[in-house]
């Protein structure tokens, strides 16, 4: 582990040599002559009328200069998404003075770099016009070759009202509608976001805030040089079948202005591997690639859980004629992935299901959302700490959700670190879309350099075109008539296969590509990419939600090949609200409750989900009653998916009428971008919820799950072993709700549970076991078990099953528990009621 950190820690180093923390006007040099001077660092920002003057650090946004200069509070606090809407309506212009030395401005070309501009902007220099940009995912690149100054050179970026552009362009697009205009006005948000390309979220959604922010979100800088510059450089690890070998493709990507010859030096130095290329620039843009054979067996990367994550060290040197390097190192990993799509016996439709290094994997996890709103906010570490906390949990993947960002670089190296799988998203979510020419030229663009910047990392497996856009047509969420339906599947199959899926397919060969989530893969493709119910649970993956039904009754759960989403929303801990609230506002019935809430009728449909099982929080004390609310909340949520997870574990080996062969549960959601209710595990803050702390069992390696069925009580043990069958027993006890001391114990005979699958470890009808215990009822005690070896040795984590509501429980006392803090000094015992 040492050496792999070690390595990561250069990797990171190296990757962005001149992007973090450089001053303007300092000279850094990368390679091949090109001379850099960063422009990040203090700005000068104006609104529109230049009422409001500031200065601000780029890279930023509006909202964070406004708040670290005093003219804004914390934007989360209370109401203030609605107080500072005028923030997103107004336009705001950023203005930097920067000089460039004289043997820097007389090389031969010029080009600026914006690597995110959020969203729509013109950029001058010196009072000329370079260029625009329309689009938050793209890099911008603008040739100022004889526009720069002797002295004191004047950038300016105007960015316009995310808001208003995207009204203007929908009202300019006349001949037909795409919709959805508005979010529901339970979500507070902005209208048209899907005629923008910018976080869609960022208008609001059902579990967030609207703020559609403006700024320079990425870093700026100025390269200069005479011959060429590297734009970018990928690594794709393939396997050759054929003669049971690895080599590893590399791309470079130049801009050249001068003809040059040179060559290209590739060595992974640990795998005793290298090679040397000739190289021959022509002047434009271009693609030179390279294989480096390897001259020995590599190390495989394998899935948090199933192995280790060898990462190896390439290095890349570029020697042109006229004695100018380029040196760059990339960490490189060796993984096959499959998703295989194929008949199972005595179901019909087709498996869905991932194959690494040619083993089958159950994917563990849940979905990623932006980490904030303000995404120049967002640091290392609030990333580590979410990721680190999926890892504990057992996760091995995480769906990075289409609504939302492309996630920084050290995300996805982090993941290929602790062996996190990325099943990502292109950013499209719940909406239809233009196609006007312009629009899908900027996303030609944005999905060319997104699979280019990400595809070198191994912890990303798939690519998706949008989240459930197949699914809104083809369960008609937008009221479309059967007249008009032929031209929005006709602009669908435009904008995600024969554009996304093309260019996808065209810059990596390495890895799946789904057109969209929920899908039925091959299946929607035969039916002309729209398929008559996505939500088929023979095919492909499905997302499932319903909070009205008793979500203990896993009879009413799809069993799907694949469930990439499902989840029930609670609240976030105490502690994380009194952050944005004040004690007025701690009641469920108060207007911040009502406002913090975008999803419909959704605090009703937590507290109705609880009242089926418990007995909903009474206290006389209005605080007591909020913070008794929360935790029931917590309860209901973590009890809910706690059952629907473990259903579909037990189902990876189940053909039940058809239907099983579940091989993935992501959960809705991992992580939350403000304080307010929602499907997370984990708070904003990091704080875990019950849910949580639950996923680190539900997801171990090895489960034990209990269900009743048909007076049964039936005891699964499911396991995600490649290839160790293990020998348990089933060890059951039954408690009674007043004694911690066990009715009775029983324990199965020693069974052996399959590799890779779930296996019935015990059978008995509870009418039988509750005659067996002499003292207990349904209501009066509770079944606790979990799987041991034969000598009797814990091997799953410890588990319950209910065998009636704990609200009718017999027998349940008050606890009162008491939390201890120890002082070192003064070995003095505090006591104080626990708090949520």
């Amino acid at each position: 582990m040492n050496r792999v950190v070690w390595s990561f820690a250069c990797f990171y180093l190296l990757e962005v040599p001149f992007l973090d923390g450089a001053l303007a006007s300092e000279v850094k040099r990368p390679g091949l002559g090109v001379d850099v001077i960063s422009l990040n660092g203090k700005w000068q920002l104006m609104n529109s009328n230049s009422s409001v003057s500031l200065s601000a650090e780029v890279p930023g946004c509006v909202h964070t200069a406004l708040q670290r200069q005093g003219f804004i509070s914390d934007p989360y606090y209370r109401f203030n998404d609605l107080a500072y809407r005028w923030i997103s309506l107004d336009s705001w212009t950023y203005t930097t003075l920067f000089s460039v030395p004289t043997h820097v401005r007389g090389k031969g070309k010029a080009v600026l770099v914006f690597e995110g501009v959020d969203t729509v902007s013109t950029i001058s220099l010196n009072g000329v016009t370079i260029g625009k940009t329309d689009n938050m995912f793209r890099r911008y690149d603008f040739e100022v070759t004889g526009l720069l100054k002797d002295e004191e050179n004047v950038l300016q970026v105007w960015i316009m009202s995310a808001v208003t552009y995207a009204s203007q362009r929908s009202h300019a697009h006349t001949e037909y509608r795409v919709p959805p205009d508005c979010p529901p006005p339970v979500q507070k948000g902005e209208c048209h976001v899907n005629f923008i390309r910018k976080a869609q979220s960022s208008f609001s959604w059902d579990w967030g805030p609207s703020f559609p922010t403006l700024g320079i979100w990425k870093g700026v800088r100025l390269e200069v040089f005479n011959s060429s510059r590297v734009l970018s450089y990928t690594t794709s690890p393939k396997y050759d079948s054929e003669h049971s070998s690895w080599n590893v493709e590399v791309e470079l990507f130049f801009d050249v202005f001068v003809a040059s010859k040179g060559l290209v030096h590739l060595s992974i130095p640990l795998l005793q591997s290298e090679a040397e290329f000739q190289l021959s620039l022509t002047p434009g843009q271009s693609k030179k690639s390279f294989v480096l054979q390897l001259n020995q067996s590599v190390s495989l990367w394998w899935p948090f859980g199933h192995g280790e994550q060898f990462l190896y060290y390439l290095t890349i040197d570029v020697n042109l004629e006229g004695g100018e390097t380029f040196n760059a190192d990339r960490m490189v990993a060796f993984r096959t992935v499959e998703l295989v799509q194929e008949p199972i016996p005595s179901s019909p439709g087709l498996s869905f299901y991932f194959r690494i290094n040619g083993k089958p994997i159950f994917l563990k996890g849940s979905n990623w959302i932006p980490v904030h709103a303000f995404q120049d906010q967002v640091t290392t570490d609030m990333i580590t700490i979410l990721l680190r906390s999926a890892q504990k949990a057992n996760m091995n993947t995480l769906r990075v959700w289409g609504g939302g960002v492309y996630e920084q670089d050290i995300f996805y190296s982090l993941c290929d670190m602790y062996g996190i799988m990325i099943w990502q998203d292109f950013m499209f979510a719940c909406a239809l879309y233009p196609t006007e020419k312009d629009f899908i030229q900027t996303v030609r663009e944005e999905v060319t350099q997104q699979v280019r910047r990400l595809k070198s990392h191994p912890s990303v497996v798939i690519w998706s075109g949008n989240n459930e856009n197949e699914a809104a047509i083809a369960t008609d969420w937008f009221n479309i008539s059967v007249a008009a339906r032929p031209l929005y599947v006709k602009d669908y199959v435009n904008l995600y296969v024969e554009n996304i899926r093309d260019i996808v397919l065209q810059e990596d060969s390495t890895r799946p590509f789904l057109v969209s989530s929920p899908t039925n893969g091959v299946e929607s493709e035969k039916e002309g990419w729209v398929a008559k119910d996505p939500y088929d649970p023979h095919y492909g993956d499905t997302h499932y939600y319903s909070y009205y039904k008793d979500c203990w009754d896993w009879t009413a759960f799809p069993r799907t090949r694949f469930a990439s989403e499902y989840g029930f929303q609670s609240w976030p801990s105490l502690s994380t609200l009194s952050k944005v609230s004040v004690s007025s506002d701690w009641d469920f019935s108060s207007n911040f409750s009502a406002h913090r809430q975008h999803h419909e009728d959704g605090n009703q449909q937590m507290l109705k989900q609880a009242e089926l099982h418990y007995i909903l929080p009474n206290s006389t004390d209005p605080v007591q009653k909020y913070r008794d609310t929360i935790y029931i909340t917590q309860v209901m949520q973590a009890q809910c998916v706690k059952i629907q997870t473990e259903f579909y574990r037990c189902s990876r080996s189940d053909i039940v009428e058809g239907k099983g062969h579940t091989m993935g549960t992501l959960y809705w959601q991992l992580n939350d971008i403000w304080q307010g209710p929602s499907w997370s595990s984990v708070e904003f803050g990091g704080k875990w919820k019950m849910l949580h702390y639950w996923a680190t069992d539900f997801y171990a390696p090895i489960l034990s799950a209990g269900v009743e069925d048909k007076g049964d009580l039936l005891i699964y043990g499911v396991s995600d072993s490649h290839s160790e069958k293990h020998n348990v027993k089933a060890k059951v006890k039954l408690h009674s709700w007043s004694s911690f001391n066990a009715v009775c114990s029983l324990e199965s005979n020693v069974t052996k549970i399959k590799a890779g699958g779930s296996t019935l470890v015990f059978q008995h009808s509870i009418s039988g076991l509750l005659m067996q215990c002499g003292n207990c009822t349904r209501r009066s005690c509770i079944v606790a078990f979990h799987l041991s070896s034969p000598e009797g040795q814990l091997i799953s984590p410890h588990n319950h099953i209910f065998l009636s509501s704990p609200r009718y429980a017999e027998g349940l006392q008050k606890p009162n528990i008491t939390v201890g803090t120890i002082h070192s000094h003064t070995h003095h015992l505090q006591t104080h009621p626990p708090t949520l």
